[in-house]
Order: C-alpha cells, then sequence, then structure tokens
C-alpha cells in the first residue's frame, strides 16, 4: 500500500506535469542506449540473462534488439495518432480537424494508478506494457510471475538510468500468483489493472477487483502460418522457409504470436513434405548459430514423449505422418502430418508442418481454436493475399502478417484487435 502511495505521490510531482513529448523523448533515448553494445544494462542482460532466463545470449540479443529498434519517435507518435487522433491529447483539450469543425476539442486522461500482472512466458509484452503506462502518464507496478522479472526489471533500470524521476513512478514486483493480501492491496490502490495469461487466471483476478476499476485481460492466445502453392514456386521457397524458421526461433517459440502450426497448400508436388524436410534442415542450421538454450526437466520429457509418439505414428503410416527432430537433444522438432486438425505444440522449437489442399479445409481445422488465434503468418502470391487476407479476417484473425515477422509485431498493432491507448485512458470533451 505505501509503495502504490509513493508511486502515486510521485507521479504527480514528476510525471503528469510533463508533456507527451518529454516522455517520449525518455523512450527513445532508452531505446538507443540499448542498442549499444557497450551499453552497460545491455551487456548485463546478454551476459547474465541465459541464465536467469533460459533464453540463449542470440535469441536474447535478437529479441531485445527488435524490440527496441521499434521504440523510435516517429513510432510512437504514430501510436499515439492512431490511438488517440492527436498528439497532444494527453497533455492538453486538443481537436482533430473534424472536431474543430464542431467546436469541440477531448482531453484523455491516464489511470493514476495502473497494475500489470505480466505473463512468464517472454519478457516483451511486460515491457510494452511499461511503455504504454509511461505514455499516458500513470505510476504503475508490473507484478511478474515468479521468476520472469529479470529483463523487465533491466528495463525498468534503464528507465530510472535515463530519467530518475520519470523512472520513480515505476516498480517492478515478483511473488508467486495467489498472495491474497499482496494482491487485494494492489486491487484497492489501482484504477486499472492489465493482465495477460490463461482464461482462468483472468477470471480469477475480474472477480476480486472492485467494481471501480477498469480491467482490460488478454488470454490464451495461438497462432498458425498458411503458405501456399503460388508462394512456393521457384526460389521463393527457399526464402519462406528461413522466414518460417525466425517465426519458431524468436523467443524460443514460447509467445501467443508464435506458430504452433504452418500449412502449406499442396498438391501432387508434395509441397508441404519438402518444406518441412527444409524447415528441419534450416533448424538445425539455427541450433548452431541461435541455440535454444536450455529449458525445465518437465518441458524436455513432453517433447521427448511427443517424439516417441510420432516415432510410433510414422513407421505405421508413413505416407501421413513423418518427423526430424535434433540429435541427442530436443533442441528442435519438425512434425509433418496430412490431417489438418489443429494441433498445440509443445513449443520450444517444436513445429507442425501439414498439408492442405485449400484454405477452406484449413479454416475447417482451426475452428476448435477459432476464437484464440491471435496471429495468422501467410505466405501468398501478389495476386491472391487480398482475397485470403479478407477471408481470414472476417473468419476472425486479428492479425495477419507475412511469415517470417509472428513475432516481431510493429510498435502500432492493436493486441487481439484491441486499442493499445485509448482503452486505458478517461475522456474528457469540451464543447465550446
Amino acid at each position: 500500500t505505501e509503495a502504490c502511495l509513493a508511486l502515486k505521490r510521485n507521479r504527480e510531482h514528476y510525471l503528469i506535469v510533463r508533456d507527451t513529448a518529454a516522455i517520449i523523448r525518455i523512450l527513445t533515448t532508452t531505446a538507443e542506449n540499448w542498442l549499444e553494445d557497450d551499453y552497460p544494462l545491455r551487456q548485463i542482460a546478454l551476459e547474465e540473462g541465459p541464465k536467469e532466463t533460459g533464453f540463449s545470449r542470440e535469441t536474447i540479443r535478437i529479441g531485445l534488439d527488435h524490440f527496441f529498434a521499434q521504440l523510435t519517435g516517429e513510432n510512437l507518435e504514430d501510436l499515439l495518432n492512431q490511438e488517440l487522433g492527436h498528439l497532444k491529447r494527453l497533455d492538453a483539450p486538443s481537436s482533430a480537424r473534424y472536431e474543430s469543425a464542431a467546436h469541440r476539442s477531448s482531453l484523455a486522461t491516464g489511470p493514476d494508478m495502473l497494475i500489470h500482472f505480466a505473463a512468464g512466458n517472454i519478457p516483451v509484452p511486460a515491457m510494452m506494457s511499461m511503455v504504454l503506462g509511461l505514455l499516458v502518464k500513470s505510476a504503475q507496478i508490473v507484478k511478474c510471475a515468479r521468476g520472469s522479472s529479470y529483463l523487465p526489471r533491466l528495463f525498468a533500470h534503464s528507465i530510472y538510468d535515463t530519467d530518475s524521476k520519470a523512472g520513480s513512478c515505476l516498480e517492478i514486483v515478483d511473488w508467486k500468483g495467489g498472495k491474497k493480501g499482496l494482491e487485494d492491496a494492489l486491487f484497492k490502490q489501482s484504477d486499472c489493472v492489465t493482465a495477460t495469461g490463461s482464461d482462468e487466471t483472468l477470471k480469477a483476478i475480474r472477480r476480486r477487483l472492485p467494481e471501480r476499476v477498469r480491467f482490460m485481460g488478454y488470454g490464451h492466445q495461438v497462432s498458425f502460418g498458411y503458405i501456399t502453392k503460388e508462394a512456393m514456386a521457384g526460389y521463393r521457397a527457399k526464402r519462406i522457409v528461413r522466414d518460417a524458421a525466425d517465426d519458431v526461433v524468436a523467443w524460443n517459440q514460447l509467445g501467443c504470436l508464435s506458430p504452433h502450426v504452418f500449412y502449406v497448400e499442396d498438391d501432387s508436388r508434395d509441397l508441404a513434405l519438402r518444406f518441412a524436410e527444409k524447415l528441419a534442415d534450416e533448424l538445425d542450421k539455427r541450433e548452431q548459430t541461435e541455440p535454444r538454450g536450455k529449458i525445465p526437466d518437465e518441458a524436455a520429457a513432453d517433447i521427448a514423449a511427443r517424439r516417441a509418439m510420432y516415432e510410433v505414428r510414422t513407421a505405421h503410416m508413413p505416407d501421413n505422418s513423418r518427423h526430424w527432430c535434433s540429435d541427442g537433444s530436443t533442441a528442435w522438432t519438425v512434425i509433418y502430418e496430412t490431417d489438418t486438425l489443429f494441433q498445440l505444440s509443445c513449443l520450444n522449437r517444436f513445429v507442425y508442418v501439414k498439408s492442405t489442399p485449400n484454405l477452406d479445409e484449413v479454416l475447417k481445422g482451426t475452428e476448435t481454436v477459432r476464437d484464440h488465434v491471435s496471429t495468422v503468418g501467410l505466405a501468398a502470391g501478389e495476386d491472391e493475399k487480398e482475397g485470403i487476407v479478407t477471408r481470414l479476417a472476417r473468419w476472425g484473425a486479428t492479425r495477419i502478417c507475412p511469415i517470417g515477422r509472428m513475432q516481431k509485431p510493429p510498435l502500432t498493432w492493436r493486441h487481439d484487435g484491441r486499442p493499445l491507448l485509448s482503452d486505458l485512458v478517461r475522456w474528457t470533451d469540451w464543447e465550446e
């Protein structure tokens, strides 16, 4: 409780009085620091991060470089314009063109106290939540899953390093979920709570919140890729295989945007089978340059058990199922199947490749996860892309991107099809 009160006081003194341009400068300066090889906190993250997080040095480097490369002044301004309609909407009553004609202006105000319950799989969503909280000038507490606060905490330190007064409005906490006394204190002091996790976790948090507290929950999501016959023509196939490997390797496939399955439109040329073989070769190469790193014993056991099942299946049905895997480790696994039913991967670079005659069969196969699809990675010919995108959008997909960018969304991406900033703020309209 005292921590929340202190953060709120700091916000009143040091954050709410800043204009948006000043906050953008804090964020862009922090990002520029992280992109420098000799920045001390970057060096700590790359040296100590593998031991603390389980991700390899290269996985951390690539993931952090993409995140911080997105934090530019132009991108942040685009985000504010997209979400709020005006760059100065958080500073003073402001009017977009259509509002000026009606002699109306609006001011957006962020929550006094913003609480984030972050998922423990990858660090970037927690860091992005902190960026959004700073932009709306809120005091923030980020509650990380037990053992997952290392990189978000370094990011918070870097904000303090750039501007200690802005950094004093932010705190990272880490405990095992379900500590009622601590969490009730947070809920009592909060104005807005965001949470990422399982559907059960979100329901449990929502039940405990006071009625006045706004809640934004992001539940369990899955993603898949779709590759058409036209996309696989000629030399483009090699590039698509490399791009698909990027999506599998990024953050060890642990994010909601990572593919569980690649559906490959097939014909008599066995395109899906050849794609699976080449993807296995590419993942083998990546293990040499971007190793997966150590994973928990239970995760390794899950991969071993799944592999054993497919060894039996391949022996009995070689035309319908094949598999490739790393030798002597669980570092990567590719499973080929002709069955189009969506299959949950056990992640950590374990991916399915499924043969499909067309998009209709893909949508039938993924019907069981239709309400939980985050991203569809797409590789298609130029003349067929728009029709596929329209079909996927009407089916329910909220993000469609090229294969190779599934785990690299732009800063302005609408998380699960919802606004990023405008969900957080309270609007005040001024009619003159």
